[in-house]
Formats: C-alpha cells, sequence, structure tokens
C-alpha cells in the first residue's frame, strides 16, 4: 500500500457516491430504538421504486441528538427549492421510510424534521466527531474517503519520531481520559523510555454512569482510534497495540473487529506499513466490566491475565508497565484527536480553547435536560452555554438545580455556578473534574443527598477491595449516608462523613477510592442545608 493506491481507494469511493444519500444512524443508541429495521426498510423502497441510480442508503455512526433517535439524514448534492440540501427526520420507524425516500423528489412527508439550526448542533465543533454521522464504520474504504489513513502516511514516510512527538506537544493537547496529563509529555517519557518491547494501549474501559463518548467514538468511526494509536506507536517506538473494552460494548467490539481486519487486509496494520520499516499489531482485550479496571495498572494486570487490582505508583507505566516494559496508555477521545493534529497542524489545535486546555471536549449530556446526547464543544465553553442552549434546560418548564461532571469522581456544580466555562483548572476550582466527560443535569426536584449516596453506593460495589481505606471507608461512608437520607442522623454523624471523607480522599491506593468522596464534597459545599435539614436527631454526646 502507498500514497497513490490509498487515493485510488478514496478517489473511487467518493464517485461511486450517489447524488442523494439517506443516512440512518446504527450507532448503538439508536439501533436500540429499530435503526437497522428503519435502514432495511430504507434500502428496500429506494429498491421498489428504482431508485437505486440516484439514492443510497448508508448505515453511519451517531448522529448526536441521540434522545430523538432513530434519526436518518438526507443529503442531496444539489440543492432545490423542493428539497435542501440536507434535512433531518427524527424518532423514524420503519413505516416512514416510504415517505422519506419520496419526499427526496419534493414530495410533501408528515416525518418529524430535527432543526438543524439549533444550538445543539451550531454550537458544536466536531473534531473527535468530524467523521460521526457520515462514513460508514464497517467500510474502511468510506473512513479512506475522508482522508483516512492520510496522517498515519505521512508521519511513516515524512516525519521522525521525534518530530511526531514534538508536534503532539506543541498542540497542548491532553488526556482526555480525566487527569489531563500532557500527551506529548507522555509520549515523550516512553519514546525515552529502555525497553526491548514497548506497548500501546487504548483504554475504552469507560464504566461512568452517564457516559458514553468512547462507544460512541468507537461505534462511528473505529479507523479513527486504530489509525491514531499507530501514529503513537511510531512515535513512542512500539510495535504491539492493545484496544481494552469492556463486554457490554458488543457493537463498538464488533465494528472494531472488522476495522482491524480490513486494515489488516489493506497492510494498513501489520508489517512494513505503508512501505516502511513500520510493524504494527492491534489486539482486542475484552474485559468483564469492572470500573476499577480503568485505573492504568488495575486496566494492564487484566491484559496480562491477572486479577484487575491497582498497584502503587511509581513504577509508572510509561517506564515499567505491561509485563514489565515501557507503555503508553491513552484513552479514546486522545487517540482520535491525534489523526487531525497531524493533517492541520499544531498550531491549529493549540488555537482552539484556553490558554491550558487545548481544542475540544465530547460531553455525554444526559440527566433531567430537553436535549440528551453527545456533544463536542471548544474548551472554555460556559456550562450555561451546554446546558441551556445546547441542552435546552430541563423539560416542562423545570428548573436547573446542578450537573454532575466527571462521574462518581466528579462533583456537583449548581446553578449558579454556570457561567464558569469548561476546562480542567475551572472544574477543578469549582469541586469537580472534567473526567472522561460525562454531564448529568438534575432539577429542582433532586435530592443532593441521594445523589451523593447514589454515587457512594456505586463506588462501594466498584471497589476492588485491595486497600482498606476504600474498602472499608467506602462501605462507612454509604451507611453515614443512609442515617442522613433516612433523617436519623445528628450533626455528629455529619462531622464524622466530613472527617471519614477525608480520611479516604488521603489514603486509598488508587484513584477510586481517592476520588470516591469528591460527589459528598461538592454537595457538602453548595448544598449543606439539605443535609442540615436531614440531620435533625439531638447530639447526645454533648
Amino acid at each position: 500500500m502507498d500514497l497513490s493506491e490509498l487515493i485510488e481507494i478514496a478517489q473511487k469511493e467518493r464517485a461511486s457516491e450517489k447524488p442523494v444519500q439517506i443516512r440512518c444512524c446504527v450507532a448503538a443508541g439508536c439501533l436500540s430504538a429499530n435503526s437497522q429495521a428503519v435502514k432495511e426498510r430504507l434500502e428496500e423502497t429506494v429498491t421498489a421504486k428504482n431508485l437505486t441510480a440516484k439514492v443510497e442508503v448508508r448505515g453511519v455512526g451517531c448522529m448526536r441528538l441521540c434522545c430523538q433517535g432513530p434519526l436518518v439524514e438526507v443529503r442531496s448534492q444539489e440543492e432545490s427549492q423542493q428539497f435542501p440540501q440536507k434535512k433531518l427526520y427524527e424518532k423514524v420507524t420503519p413505516n416512514d421510510a416510504p415517505s422519506i425516500v419520496t419526499a427526496v423528489n419534493g414530495e410533501e412527508t408528515t416525518v418529524k424534521q430535527g432543526n438543524l439550526s439549533h444550538p445543539f448542533f451550531t454550537y458544536q465543533m466536531p473534531i473527535v466527531l468530524e467523521n460521526s454521522g457520515k462514513v460508514d464504520p464497517e467500510r474502511i474504504q468510506s473512513y479512506i474517503a475522508a482522508q483516512g489513513y492520510r496522517s498515519l502516511y505521512h508521519v511513516l514516510r515524512e516525519m521522525t519520531a521525534n518530530e511526531v512527538v514534538d508536534t503532539i506537544t506543541r498542540s497542548g493537547l491532553r488526556g482526555r481520559g480525566g487527569a489531563g496529563y500532557p500527551t506529548g509529555l507522555k509520549w515523550a517519557t516512553v519514546a525515552k523510555a529502555q525497553g526491548e518491547r514497548k506497548f500501546v494501549i487504548c483504554n475504552a474501559d469507560e464504566g461512568d454512569p452517564g457516559a458514553f463518548m468512547d462507544r460512541s467514538v468507537l461505534e462511528s468511526d473505529p479507523h479513527r482510534v486504530l489509525e491514531g494509536m499507530a501514529i503513537a506507536a511510531y512515535a513512542v517506538g512500539a510495535n504491539q497495540g492493545y484496544i481494552y473494552i469492556r463486554a457490554e460494548y458488543p457493537v463498538a467490539i464488533n465494528r472494531l473487529q472488522t476495522a482491524i481486519r480490513q486494515a489488516q487486509r489493506l497492510g494498513i496494520l501489520g508489517t512494513q506499513i505503508f512501505d516502511s520499516r513500520f510493524d504494527f499489531k492491534i489486539d482486542i482485550r475484552i474485559g468483564a466490566g469492572a470500573y476499577v479496571c480503568g485505573e492504568e495498572t488495575a486496566l494492564m494486570a487484566s491484559i496480562e491475565g491477572k486479577r484487575g487490582t491497582p498497584h502503587p505508583r511509581p513504577p509508572y507505566p510509561a517506564e515499567s508497565g505491561l509485563w514489565g516494559y515501557p507503555t503508553l496508555i491513552n484513552n479514546v477521545e486522545t487517540y482520535a484527536n491525534v489523526a487531525p493534529i497531524i493533517r492541520k497542524g499544531a498550531e491549529w489545535f493549540a488555537s482552539i480553547g484556553t490558554e491550558k486546555s487545548k481544542g475540544t471536549k465530547v460531553f455525554a449530556l444526559a440527566g433531567k435536560i430537553r436535549n440528551t446526547g453527545l456533544i463536542e464543544v471548544p474548551m472554555g465553553t460556559s456550562l450555561k452555554q451546554i446546558v441551556e442552549a445546547m441542552g435546552g434546560g430541563v423539560p416542562d418548564n423545570g428548573v436547573v438545580k446542578a450537573v454532575q461532571t466527571g462521574g462518581p469522581s466528579g462533583g456537583c456544580i449548581p446553578a449558579s455556578a454556570f457561567e464558569s466555562i469548561v476546562d480542567y483548572e475551572s472544574l477543578t476550582q469549582l469541586g469537580s473534574m472534567m473526567g472522561s466527560g460525562g454531564m448529568i443535569v438534575m432539577d429542582e426536584t433532586t435530592n443532593m443527598v441521594d445523589v451523593a449516596r447514589f454515587f457512594m453506593e456505586f463506588c462501594m460495589d466498584e471497589s476492588c477491595g485491595k486497600c482498606i481505606p476504600c474498602r472499608v471507608g467506602t462501605v462507612q461512608l454509604h451507611k453515614l449516608l443512609t442515617k442522613i437520607s433516612q433523617g436519623k442522623a445528628s450533626l455528629a454523624d455529619l462531622e464524622l462523613l466530613e472527617e471519614l471523607c477525608d480520611m479516604v480522599k488521603n489514603t486509598s491506593l488508587c484513584g477510586l477510592g481517592q476520588s470516591a468522596p469528591n460527589p459528598v464534597f461538592s454537595t457538602l459545599r453548595y448544598f449543606r442545608d439539605e443535609y442540615l435539614a436531614l440531620c435533625a436527631i439531638p447530639d447526645l454526646n454533648k
């Protein structure tokens, strides 16, 4: 495979495109609402009406507005008075398919149409999601036609490994898995590490309640992640990669397996990629759904066939990781940013976002909000813009009370702080964190003590049990929160709750235990009155 062959594939794919494309979302959210049947009925109707020369039905990835799925988008190469270049249909059923197909010729349709000029769409800046809803995730030709694997070719044929690391460093990309560690610095550390072998791992063990960003990217654009991993492997000197993904993501797993096979057949993965000296192989490892395996040392233990429990650091994976060799670990969204950075340049990416948080961030917007789905916005976008403008606020004229970011590791931010922007530093100052990108909106009916109790129960159940502060501390914290929520606690119990949270945070072995008290800390900080109202029992010890 060389550049001319890559270009030829792209040209053939574009030449085969029909004047009208009917794109049907086949990501997990829409599939659960029967979008596969919608797609099949669309195909049957196009054939029955002898429109195959004009109309193509394509299964695509996430179209983002998940609450209105199944979603179908119709794109025409030529805009007319009867039919504009793009229309979005919402909550489509198989019975709606004939009406959508005939609407291509300008006929009237009663199928509900979406508003593509709504802030939910117009405020987004797709970088990670630039191909989602456009390319067919099960056809490598579709990805190549969207400039896929051009960045990998450029890197292997025209750049040194050091130049690649320097480009990622100058871009300002930070790890999108939660902590926001500088990606270029991590790559440089692995590149300099000494070892007979090196590994590259993609952490796709997305376990936060309400989070579905990584799953959607893998279902919608799996080759983008493979390309990012291959570029990273070249930069750090690795020849073997692993994607660690939870078994609860069967659609993503199947599409990844298909994508790997397709890339291998074309020689884009394997030996002497693009006629270079670079060899790279990717294997998939399926996790059993343990939340703690999102922690990098527990994840590596699981890949090695051991029990998924963390171990103390140092040594860090960059020095001694998988089977004791230097290992690079980034999450799905981080790798998905790599190809466009190489293609458009470090300066382009660095010009987006804030001074210390560059680029965009993908969020899964969920909870008590009108527009639930997937969004990608520039760093520095305000919470108000996301929740009220893009999300549309609370249904039925309800009032937003708070938004929870960062999953069980994050915190609850009150509506009074919604003028704050979304970046790593700002969310930390508010007592929360970026996390992998979950964003759950709560209305005025939400009991914040119950919210803290829910997340503590999650951490208690997911604790691996290796260290006592997490194993025992989360249980005791859950008991105290239950006691408070039932109105059986005193102010002394509230004081004990805060002391115990501090102990668990500062003495647990890994990030699960260290961050487990965060929802409690944030709800105490902003909604202490709700705790005080429930702590009605007199303190008998005073």
